[in-house]
């Protein structure tokens, strides 16, 4: 029996454990080759299989990605957001499950209708299938765009491909190389020597193309504190915890008044905007009388409307708002029956669903500069930024981690943040109630980190910096246009060559 029968007979019990080694690729054990080596074991797997046992294979490889990879939504949502452990299970599980059946369907459409064998369908075929699945699982479905390769390539000349065609485009490289080394092992003499060629291709250009500035420092440095309040999240809403934390966020912050810009976290006070106007008040005039602009996650409601809103308050020469775009799915709203939703709530809030914020929102204004600003898990969504990104200086991310404990997520999300800044060229000012607290400077590289669930304000300077990066100006469609076109010539080919290939 050669390698590819004992694959093909086992191929069913050898993609879960596949598929859960990827996850260690990502944050934060960081083992950036198995995004390489893990994917073309998949390719492998599918080599020669039926349409049927190529969708499962895919199915179970990706579902052991993600239950590695986000394992943490059972902390967040059953031991802290304290739902019914049967929800949990059904939520986590539900998810691996979705994620699951993107890569089931490319693998059943591979060997269904793709081109049948050879460096056509390694090199081309099999890499686009990849990120258009990353691209469609980003954004169908409200999108979770999580654990898409490109995350693992920070630390890897691949990292260069990001400022040029943003993370799907770093995911295409580590595609390509995965579909090179299934060529390196099955394809003849030519077929290798190209499979090397491009290797070696992509390691270069990606090397150089991190060495290019892709945008200009302005003006002068500012100075930054980033307050961490390490309140946890089982605490932060109990009867009396509130006085405590304005208690907290006050004296942590009153020794860096002065600094050109201060940052709280995500819902940083335990409060609506109306509760604590005079706290919010006096803490504007206290920070503009020392010259400091403060940008903290403040909950409101609109009195006009009634709708809730996960906002950023800006305080500066004037107050600003930033209202939330992509709300967290039973978390931040519950898109179930009203009668079902008390049994599905994973925050203690005594509030209403809240209202996703307006699309056309302008970036803030702090400090003589203008900032892109995300809230949580918004960061994730690059393309959704971009608008607010070409009239910014800065980025600034605020989140409350909180909710995953000591887990991978906290360090998976400090990721992303890491590619939003390396993508658009700009620093990244990166608040957290727990953890991690970051400075990102405008190449993605870690400028300076407080510790975890540990109280803390993270002071430095950053350098804001204008023009933009080839991604800022042309987002996905580049990346878009090459992997449908090389889906279509994928699928294309074996009907030019008399029908399908199995």
């Amino acid at each position: 029996m050669n390698a590819l029968e004992f694959l093909e007979r086992r191929g069913h019990w050898l993609a879960f454990p596949a598929g859960l080694l990827l996850a260690a690729a990502f944050a934060p054990l960081g083992v950036a080759p198995l995004a390489v080596l893990c994917p073309a074991f998949l390719f492998l797997l599918w080599e020669g299989a039926a349409p049927r046992a190529a969708a499962w294979r895919g199915f179970l490889f990706t579902g052991g990605t993600f239950l590695a990879g986000t394992y943490w939504l059972y902390n967040s949502i059953h031991l802290v957001g304290q739902a019914p452990l049967w929800i949990a299970l059904f939520l986590m599980l539900g998810l691996v499950a979705i994620m699951g059946s993107y890569t089931a369907l490319l693998g059943y459409a591979v060997a269904r209708w793709g081109v049948a064998s050879g460096p056509l369908r390694w090199l081309v075929l099999l890499p686009a299938g990849w990120v258009v699945v990353e691209w469609f699982r980003g954004w169908f479905l409200s999108g979770f765009p999580w654990l898409a390769l490109g995350y693992s390539q920070l630390e890897t000349p691949l990292r260069g491909y990001a400022p040029v065609s943003g993370v799907y485009g770093t995911s295409l490289a580590a595609a390509l190389m995965a579909g090179a080394v299934v060529t390196l092992l099955l394809g003849r003499r030519a077929a290798r020597l190209t499979a090397l060629g491009l290797v070696l291709l992509i390691v270069i250009a990606g090397a150089q193309l991190a060495r290019v500035e892709w945008t200009a420092p302005r003006g002068t440095e500012l100075s930054v504190a980033l307050v961490q309040g390490a309140v946890p999240q089982s605490m932060k809403w109990e009867a009396g915890q509130r006085e405590r934390t304005l208690e907290l966020y006050a004296g942590l912050t009153a020794p860096h008044l002065g600094t050109d810009i201060i940052v709280w976290p995500e819902a940083a006070l335990p409060a609506l905007e109306r509760d604590i106007r005079p706290f919010l008040d006096s803490l504007h005039a206290a920070a503009r009388g020392r010259g400091s602009d403060v940008i903290l996650g403040q909950l409101r409601r609109d009195p006009g409307t009634g709708s809730y809103y996960n906002a950023l308050l800006a305080l500066g020469e004037s107050e600003q708002w930033y209202d939330k775009r992509r709300l967290v799915p039973f978390g931040e709203f519950f898109p179930v029956p009203a009668q079902v939703r008390e049994w599905l709530r994973l925050m203690n809030l005594p509030y209403s669903d809240f209202e996703a914020g307006a699309d056309d929102q302008p970036p803030l204004a702090a400090a003589g500069e203008t900032l892109a600003p995300t809230i949580c898990y918004e960061d994730a969504y690059a393309s959704e930024q971009l608008a607010l990104v070409r009239d910014s200086t800065l980025l600034v991310n605020v989140t409350n981690d909180a909710w995953f404990g000591d887990s991978t997520a906290p360090h998976q999300h400090l990721d992303i943040s890491r590619m939003r800044a390396l993508e658009t060229g700009r620093p990244m000012l990166r608040a957290t109630n727990d953890g991690v607290t970051a400075l990102i400077a405008h190449d993605g590289t870690l400028t300076a980190t407080l510790p975890q669930f540990q109280a803390g304000v993270l002071t430095g300077t950053v350098q804001p910096r204008v023009g933009h990066t080839p991604y800022v100006r042309s987002g996905n469609r580049p990346v878009l246009v090459i992997t449908f076109a090389g889906l279509a010539l994928g699928f294309a080919w074996p009907r030019r060559r008399g029908g399908p290939a199995r």
